[in-house]
């Protein structure tokens, strides 16, 4: 059985057929992965609240870091019914698909799952409670939208992000991940895509609906001659340092198991966000003469981000490339590639997350091969390389294109962007009524 397959697995034996989990008689409760997958739940939520939060927080002037935190808390919220309610449903829920079939559920699940129907104390998924699992994956559903805060930051109104981020969750999110995770059936599981924690479903999926959006609202009044210096490096580097934390429940809890895999996984991470965070910063530091702490902070996010989607695939070294590569790229893209086209990314959303995204879903398809110190089964790099290029051109023109009918029609009917007066205040007092500080 592939890597990819066992990640699958675990959705697949609760959701195919009715009964699945309870026949297989090897399906027993295991203590060890059920703790391992607990402690994985917490550590990704840790990523959003307080992690992407503070990270977020740090960036923007001092008049809009509650709004930044706000929207961070409010999504989690709001996505965690949703989930519970046909979330799950929509990305899981693998009725009516049949492998090397295209059909209407190879891009979305139906609502058999809706409301957690069936859900017991005792429903497995693999050797956890399927509730673990359920709650796991929430946590991946929860942090890709707030991602796209980054992008909008100091500008949307909030009224119209809470509507914008629960259409975009389940008119995007819920059918990338049904397409890419879902089993025997889903459209770019069956082209043989790899991404072992998100590269395609997250990242790239959250930069490219970032870029849209900001595209689409305009720049921030001032930009780019007014001075928009970030207020508190260090709450940015704290959040960093939670979100490097976070992640090793992102990627090695993609494992489903307390195993090989997830160990491998935690290694790679810690190696590739070691190397985009040197990267980054030897980057700047030849480019502009010093290095800033700003610069290590986004190098180390682009080399989480862009090991996510090789974790389980690939080995040491290829864990090396992969974070040099996305460091030094995603440094050049949120800076001179962002200047040059001129696109407001607040807080380069588009150019960590969907640049690191892309970097490293077509890496994995160069090294999880064996012949390049990979644990996966590619055997043909060349014929890897398309297929992750094909899910990733699928995602990229998939995401924009709803991602852009969204936010028009919002636009027209409510609006999307704060008064011009409300964003020279600044949207802690124009929107909540509240300031960050008193002084």
């Amino acid at each position: 059985m592939t890597l990819r397959k066992l990640a699958g697995l675990g959705a697949l034996l609760s959701l195919v057929t009715p009964g699945l989990a309870m026949a297989a008689d090897e399906v027993v409760l295991n203590s060890g992965d059920t703790a391992w997958m607990l402690t994985a739940t917490a550590l990704v939520l840790f990523m959003t609240i307080p992690g992407l939060a503070l990270f977020y927080g740090g960036m923007v002037r001092s008049k809009n870091i509650l709004s930044v935190m706000m929207q961070c808390f409010a999504i989690t919220g709001l996505i965690s019914i949703l989930w519970m309610v046909y979330g799950y449903s929509l990305a899981f829920d693998t009725t009516g698909m049949e492998q090397g079939v295209v059909n209407f559920n190879s891009f979305v699940g139906g609502l058999g799952k809706a409301f957690l129907s069936g859900l017991t104390p005792a429903s497995l998924t693999m050797a956890f409670p399927e509730s673990v699992f359920i709650t796991f994956q929430m946590t991946f559903a929860i942090i890709t939208p707030a991602l796209i805060v980054g992008a909008f930051a100091e500008r949307m109104k909030f009224s119209a992000m809470l509507i914008f981020m629960a259409v975009w969750f389940t008119l995007v999110y819920a059918p990338i991940a049904h397409m890419v995770w879902s089993g025997n059936g889903g459209l770019m599981w069956d082209w043989g895509v790899l991404d072992f924690a998100g590269g395609t479903v997250v990242h790239i999926n959250a930069g490219i609906a970032g870029l849209v959006a900001c595209l689409v609202l305009g720049k921030r009044k001032g930009y780019p001659t007014t001075p928009m210096a970030p207020h508190n490096l260090g709450f940015t580097l704290v959040g960093a340092a939670m979100l490097w934390i976070g992640w090793f429940g992102f990627n090695a809890g993609s494992a489903v198991a307390a195993n090989g895999t997830a160990g491998m996984a935690m290694l790679v991470t810690q190696i590739a966000t070691a190397a985009a965070a040197l990267g980054w910063m030897f980057a700047e530091w030849i480019t502009h003469g010093k290095p800033s702490a700003l610069g290590i902070a986004s190098g180390v996010v682009a080399g989480l981000v862009a090991i996510t989607p090789a974790a389980g695939t690939v080995g040491p070294i290829g864990a090396l490339i992969i974070g040099l590569v996305a460091g030094v790229l995603c440094y050049f893209c949120a800076t001179s590639l962002k200047r040059k086209l001129g696109y407001d990314d607040s807080l380069d959303a588009f150019g960590v997350h969907g640049i690191g995204g892309i970097i490293g879903a077509l890496l994995t398809g160069v090294f999880a091969a064996p012949a390049l110190g990979g644990f996966g089964t590619v055997e043909d790099i060349g014929a890897q390389l398309f297929i992750q290029f094909k899910g990733v051109a699928f995602t990229v023109v998939y995401t924009a294109i709803v991602t852009f009918v969204i936010l028009k029609v919002l636009d027209v009917v409510m609006g999307l962007r704060v008064s011009e007066e409300e964003e020279t205040v600044g949207l802690d007092l124009a929107q909540h009524n509240e300031r960050g500080y008193n002084l």
